[in-house]
Parts: C-alpha cells; sequence; structure tokens
C-alpha cells in the first residue's frame, strides 16, 4: 500500500462551500488538436465542486482510502518543520498543484527514499527539480491541456484589463467617484494593436486563436514553429526568438515553462527593447521576468502596465514588490483553476494514480519524467541542466 502526500491550497475564509453560484458545467467534448479528457474509472466527486482546497482533496480520499492507501492532506507545505517535510520522509507519491506548488527541490527528493511518482494536478511541472527527478528515478506527470483553456481565457482577460484600463477604473466606482477623465487617460483600444506570444503551445495557441476575431496583427515564438497553414488561417508572424519579436509589439504575453533558456528572459535589457508604453503579461512562471525589474519599467514608463498571476515564491510574501508597483494588475496564481478546470485535472490526477497503482502505462502526453530521462510532453517542452 502508498503513502500519497497531497498539498492543496486552503480552504476558503468563509469556509468550504455547502452551495455553488451555478448548478452545473458545460460540458466540453475535448480538447483543441484532439486530446480526450481524462479517462479516470471513477470520479468521488461532482463536477463543479472545490476540488484545489483541503477539504476538496482533489475527490480522492473515498477512493484512495477503499484501496488501503494512506492519504495525507495539507497546505502547510514551506519551511523546515512543515508538514510537508515531516511526511514526505516517507512518502510514495506526491501530488500538489502549480497554483500551490510543493517544491520538490534536490534536498528534498535526497530526504525522500520512497518517493517514486510526483504528479502536477493542472499544468506545469517546473516546481520538481527535474534533474533530480531523473537521478533518483521518480516519474514525473502532469495532467497536460487540462487548464490550458483556463489560462487563455485569463491572457485576455487580463489584455483587455490593462488596454482598457479596467481595474482603476472599477475602483472609482467602489470610491464613489465618478471622474471619467481619470478613467480614460490610461484606455485604448485593443483593435489593430501587435500582440505577440512567447511560445505557441496549447496556451499560446489558444490564445492567439481568442484575439484574432479582436482585428489585431498576432506575432509569435517558439522553439518549434507552427504548421503554414495554422500561420496563414490565423495571419500569424514569426519570429525566430522573443528578442526578434518585441520591438514589433504593443501587446506581449508569455506562454512558455520555465527551464533554463526561458528563466530570467524579461531583464532590463529585453525590456527596454519593447515599445515604450507596450504591455506584459505573464500567466506562465513568475521567474521568466526579472522581478525587479518589471518594477523599474513600470515605474519609469517603459511599460504602461504588467499582469500576471504567477509569483516567485508562492504564495508571495506580504511585501512582495509586484503587489504594490503602478500599473498592474495581479491576481494570485489562479488562473488555471476555475471551478470547470479543477474538474478535468483532478480526473486526470485520478486517471494517472490508476495506471500507476495498476501497472498500466501512463499516457505519453502527460509525461514528463520517465524511466530517467525527460519523456512525453516533458521532452517536448523542458530542458535540464545535463
Amino acid at each position: 500500500m502508498a503513502k500519497v502526500l497531497c498539498v492543496l491550497y486552503d480552504d476558503p475564509t468563509v469556509g468550504y462551500p455547502t452551495a455553488y453560484a451555478r448548478d452545473d458545467l458545460p460540458q466540453v467534448p475535448g480538447y483543441p488538436g484532439g486530446q480526450t479528457l481524462p479517462t479516470p474509472r471513477g470520479l468521488g466527486f461532482t463536477p463543479g465542486q472545490l476540488l484545489g482546497s483541503v477539504t476538496g482533496a482533489l475527490g480522492l480520499r473515498e477512493y484512495l482510502e477503499s484501496q488501503g492507501h494512506t492519504l495525507v492532506v495539507t497546505s502547510d507545505k514551506d519551511g523546515a518543520d512543515s508538514v510537508f517535510d515531516r511526511e514526505l520522509v516517507d512518502a510514495d507519491i506526491v501530488v500538489s498543484q502549480p497554483f500551490w506548488p510543493a517544491y520538490l527541490t534536490a534536498e528534498r527528493i535526497a530526504r525522500a527514499p520512497r518517493l517514486k511518482l510526483a504528479i502536477t494536478a493542472g499544468i506545469g511541472s517546473d516546481h520538481v527539480d527535474l534533474d533530480a527527478a531523473i537521478e533518483h528515478g521518480i516519474t514525473v506527470a502532469e495532467v497536460t491541456h487540462s487548464n490550458s483553456i483556463s489560462v487563455a481565457e485569463h491572457v485576455v482577460m487580463m489584455i483587455l484589463s490593462l488596454v482598457r484600463n479596467y481595474l482603476p477604473s472599477h475602483q472609482v466606482v467602489l470610491d464613489g467617484g465618478w471622474n471619467i477623465a481619470d478613467c480614460v487617460a490610461r484606455a485604448y483600444d485593443l483593435e489593430g494593436m501587435h500582440v505577440g506570444t512567447v511560445a505557441a503551445g496549447r496556451i499560446g495557441a489558444a490564445v492567439l486563436r481568442r484575439l484574432a476575431p479582436f482585428d489585431v496583427h498576432l506575432h509569435y515564438t517558439d522553439r518549434h514553429r507552427l504548421p503554414r497553414a495554422v500561420e496563414d488561417g490565423l495571419g500569424l508572424v514569426f519570429h525566430e526568438s522573443a528578442a526578434d519579436m518585441v520591438p514589433f509589439c504593443d501587446v506581449v504575453t508569455i506562454n512558455a515553462p520555465l527551464h533554463p533558456e526561458t528563466e530570467g528572459l524579461f531583464d532590463d535589457e529585453l525590456i527596454g527593447a519593447m515599445k515604450r508604453g507596450a504591455y506584459l503579461i505573464n500567466t506562465a512562471r513568475a521567474r521568466i521576468a526579472d522581478r525587479d525589474a518589471v518594477v523599474r519599467a513600470l515605474e519609469s514608463g517603459q511599460l504602461a502596465g504588467y499582469a500576471g498571476d504567477v509569483w516567485f515564491p508562492q504564495p508571495a510574501p506580504a511585501d512582495h514588490p509586484w503587489r504594490t508597483m503602478p500599473h498592474h494588475g495581479m491576481t494570485p496564481h489562479i488562473s488555471g483553476s476555475t471551478l470547470s478546470a479543477q474538474a478535468r485535472y483532478a480526473a486526470g490526477t485520478r486517471e494517472i494514480l490508476e495506471n500507476w497503482f495498476a501497472g498500466e502505462p501512463i499516457r505519453d502526453e502527460y509525461l514528463i519524467v520517465d524511466g530517467g530521462k525527460l519523456a512525453g510532453a516533458g521532452a517536448h517542452s523542458y530542458s535540464t541542466n545535463r
């Protein structure tokens, strides 16, 4: 029998929900590109429930305990005396979400001799030291595509919020004011702007498809060029690198995984190469952008706005400068954790566990590390220091 250590975010401050704003979820037939939705043998939850918090437990408790496994669920993940650190020493499987990542560092992995499987409930496994996982023979898997569209919708929302100056205008209403000039002095139309994405994988491509009806000019850069039919259909301009692309763009959205090639990519130099008054959106990973370079660019006016929902570390400390910098539209890491997305990534997590316990292959598209090397989606998206 296995010990499964699940690290999830805290329940709502008012308590775990007993009712929800909607009675059901729309039925989604599948993912763009033909990948099928998760296909677990059972669910253990009602779609639309809050599953990503401690009480929700990803709907796994009854399933795992009925099979004789031990499930430990906690939100306490940071610090040497955290529940995560205490329970990790004899855990066989770790499950966490990118929104509340249990950072599986090389040091933590070395203190977990029984650990054989690390699952990301969602997409993005950079909180796991992939080199250490390879060295220790740990399989790393994530529920690929489960919340890609959720994040893409969040990106479009943030672009419009910044360009139209929505958040400050809403604050005027909350404050009881009505000065229209205060609201529109920084408001523009998105129509006609040049918008570029750094990476055009599942999320980046979904952002491009959603922006095309806004009559914008679309640009992208990616290590894998899209098919010509896709480029022609969306009117895309391909650039060999982010440095080549950003001087043309009024809006840049980052949709790349974090790895050695992207860490610190948006530094003073690259941001300085952007148009003055451009907007930068980052729902990928915080460390792709230099924290202090972003602050400097907003204060100087080089950037007109910055929005995202990724921070480092997570949760961000109260004094993190991105909380108080000017012209920002930051949220906690929520873009991929809608109730709709939770139903998919919880189902995918159970599918991975069912396969693992039955000795069956995990879907290739879910694999990040397997058999001592990058595998599946990981071989396509990540690079290591090895």
